[in-house]
Protein backbone atom coordinates (compact mmCIF):
# COMPACT_ATOMS: atom_id res chain seq x y z
CA UNK A 1 0.00 0.00 0.00
CA UNK A 2 1.60 3.20 -0.88
CA UNK A 3 1.90 6.31 1.33
CA UNK A 4 -1.52 8.57 1.44
CA UNK A 5 -1.06 11.98 -0.23
CA UNK A 6 -3.08 14.31 1.61
CA UNK A 7 -2.27 17.63 -0.45
CA UNK A 8 -4.96 17.17 -2.70
CA UNK A 9 -8.01 16.49 -0.15
CA UNK A 10 -11.04 17.95 1.11
CA UNK A 11 -9.47 20.53 4.08
CA UNK A 12 -11.89 21.22 7.15
CA UNK A 13 -11.26 23.58 9.68
CA UNK A 14 -11.56 23.43 13.38
CA UNK A 15 -11.28 26.52 15.72
CA UNK A 16 -10.17 26.80 19.35
CA UNK A 17 -13.50 27.17 20.24
CA UNK A 18 -14.72 24.21 18.15
CA UNK A 19 -12.39 22.07 19.41
CA UNK A 20 -12.97 22.74 23.02
CA UNK A 21 -16.20 22.15 23.01
CA UNK A 22 -16.09 19.10 21.22
CA UNK A 23 -13.20 18.05 23.94
CA UNK A 24 -15.79 18.78 27.16
CA UNK A 25 -18.16 16.61 24.97
CA UNK A 26 -15.77 13.81 25.09
CA UNK A 27 -14.99 14.00 28.53
CA UNK A 28 -18.86 14.07 29.23
CA UNK A 29 -19.56 10.93 27.47
CA UNK A 30 -16.27 9.53 29.44
CA UNK A 31 -17.13 10.45 33.12
CA UNK A 32 -19.83 7.26 32.76
CA UNK A 33 -17.00 5.03 31.41
CA UNK A 34 -14.65 5.35 34.55
CA UNK A 35 -13.65 6.13 36.87
CA UNK A 36 -9.83 6.67 35.00
CA UNK A 37 -6.86 6.16 37.40
CA UNK A 38 -5.34 8.68 34.57
CA UNK A 39 -4.82 9.43 30.87
CA UNK A 40 -2.28 8.43 27.61
CA UNK A 41 -2.20 11.05 25.29
CA UNK A 42 -1.36 9.83 21.89
CA UNK A 43 1.16 12.54 20.43
CA UNK A 44 1.13 14.99 19.25
CA UNK A 45 -2.69 15.26 18.24
CA UNK A 46 -3.82 13.83 21.67
CA UNK A 47 -2.06 16.35 23.77
CA UNK A 48 -4.43 19.13 24.03
CA UNK A 49 -7.69 17.25 24.45
CA UNK A 50 -5.87 15.00 26.95
CA UNK A 51 -5.43 18.23 29.19
CA UNK A 52 -9.00 18.83 28.19
CA UNK A 53 -10.04 15.40 29.19
CA UNK A 54 -7.64 15.47 32.32
CA UNK A 55 -9.14 18.92 33.76
CA UNK A 56 -12.86 17.73 33.09
CA UNK A 57 -12.52 14.66 34.65
CA UNK A 58 -10.29 15.69 37.67
CA UNK A 59 -7.13 13.60 36.68
CA UNK A 60 -3.73 14.68 37.82
CA UNK A 61 -1.71 11.53 36.37
CA UNK A 62 -1.11 12.15 32.72
CA UNK A 63 1.17 9.54 30.99
CA UNK A 64 2.13 10.11 27.02
CA UNK A 65 2.24 7.26 24.59
CA UNK A 66 4.60 8.26 21.30
CA UNK A 67 4.23 7.73 18.43
CA UNK A 68 4.99 8.23 14.57
CA UNK A 69 2.97 8.14 11.19
CA UNK A 70 2.98 11.21 9.46
CA UNK A 71 5.04 13.23 7.87
CA UNK A 72 3.89 16.75 7.22
CA UNK A 73 0.95 15.37 5.44
CA UNK A 74 2.12 12.30 4.32
CA UNK A 75 0.26 9.18 5.82
CA UNK A 76 3.12 6.41 6.28
CA UNK A 77 2.96 2.91 6.21
CA UNK A 78 4.53 2.24 9.65
CA UNK A 79 3.70 3.38 13.47
CA UNK A 80 6.89 3.91 15.02
CA UNK A 81 6.99 3.66 18.90
CA UNK A 82 8.99 6.38 20.28
CA UNK A 83 7.67 6.33 24.26
CA UNK A 84 4.88 3.76 25.63
CA UNK A 85 3.57 4.10 29.23
CA UNK A 86 4.52 1.19 31.17
CA UNK A 87 1.79 -1.88 31.93
CA UNK A 88 -1.18 -2.80 29.78
CA UNK A 89 -3.61 0.42 30.32
CA UNK A 90 -5.43 -0.91 33.02
CA UNK A 91 -7.62 2.16 34.33
CA UNK A 92 -6.62 4.16 31.77
CA UNK A 93 -8.46 6.33 29.08
CA UNK A 94 -6.51 6.78 25.74
CA UNK A 95 -7.10 10.11 23.92
CA UNK A 96 -6.29 11.16 20.62
CA UNK A 97 -7.22 14.17 18.50
CA UNK A 98 -8.49 11.83 15.57
CA UNK A 99 -8.54 8.10 14.47
CA UNK A 100 -8.47 8.20 10.24
CA UNK A 101 -7.13 4.88 8.70
CA UNK A 102 -6.73 2.90 12.61
CA UNK A 103 -3.25 2.09 11.57
CA UNK A 104 -2.12 4.13 14.82
CA UNK A 105 -5.36 3.19 16.59
CA UNK A 106 -4.54 -1.09 16.41
CA UNK A 107 -0.91 -0.34 17.61
CA UNK A 108 -2.25 1.45 21.08
CA UNK A 109 -4.52 -1.25 21.32
CA UNK A 110 -1.57 -3.91 21.10
CA UNK A 111 0.24 -2.00 23.17
CA UNK A 112 -2.32 -1.03 26.50
CA UNK A 113 -4.93 -3.68 25.72
CA UNK A 114 -6.87 -2.97 28.86
CA UNK A 115 -7.00 0.66 28.30
CA UNK A 116 -10.35 2.51 27.84
CA UNK A 117 -9.13 4.42 24.45
CA UNK A 118 -11.45 7.53 22.98
CA UNK A 119 -10.93 10.25 19.67
CA UNK A 120 -12.77 13.70 19.47
CA UNK A 121 -13.19 13.05 15.81
CA UNK A 122 -13.40 9.66 13.82
CA UNK A 123 -13.26 8.83 10.45
CA UNK A 124 -15.06 5.74 8.88
CA UNK A 125 -12.11 3.59 8.56
CA UNK A 126 -10.64 3.44 11.95
CA UNK A 127 -13.66 4.16 13.86
CA UNK A 128 -13.66 0.09 14.84
CA UNK A 129 -10.59 0.65 16.88
CA UNK A 130 -12.17 3.32 19.41
CA UNK A 131 -14.08 2.87 22.12
CA UNK A 132 -15.89 6.30 21.51
CA UNK A 133 -15.71 9.64 19.74
CA UNK A 134 -17.26 12.18 19.42
CA UNK A 135 -17.89 13.76 15.54
CA UNK A 136 -17.51 12.03 12.63
CA UNK A 137 -15.57 12.99 9.68
CA UNK A 138 -15.75 11.87 5.93
CA UNK A 139 -13.00 9.41 5.15
CA UNK A 140 -11.48 12.07 2.89
CA UNK A 141 -11.56 15.25 4.61
CA UNK A 142 -8.11 16.95 6.16
CA UNK A 143 -8.88 18.25 9.61
CA UNK A 144 -6.69 21.51 10.30
CA UNK A 145 -6.59 21.87 13.97
CA UNK A 146 -6.40 24.82 15.36
CA UNK A 147 -2.52 24.28 16.24
CA UNK A 148 -2.18 23.51 12.82
CA UNK A 149 -3.17 26.18 10.89
CA UNK A 150 -2.27 29.84 10.22
CA UNK A 151 -4.62 32.20 9.56
CA UNK A 152 -3.91 34.06 6.43
CA UNK A 153 -6.12 36.61 4.32
CA UNK A 154 -8.47 34.55 1.55
CA UNK A 155 -9.00 36.48 -1.73
CA UNK A 156 -12.52 36.30 -2.58
CA UNK A 157 -14.24 33.61 -5.08
CA UNK A 158 -15.06 35.99 -7.40
CA UNK A 159 -12.89 39.58 -7.79
CA UNK A 160 -14.64 42.46 -8.84
CA UNK A 161 -13.03 45.21 -11.48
Amino acid sequence: MADKDYTTSRYMGISWDMFHRDARALAAKLMAKGPFRGVVAITRGGLVPAAVVARELNLRMIETLCLSSYDDRIQGNTVQILKRPEGDGEGLVVIDDLVDSGRTGKVVRELLPKAYFATVYAKPQGREVVDDFVVGVDQGIWLLFPWDADLQPAPPLVKGG
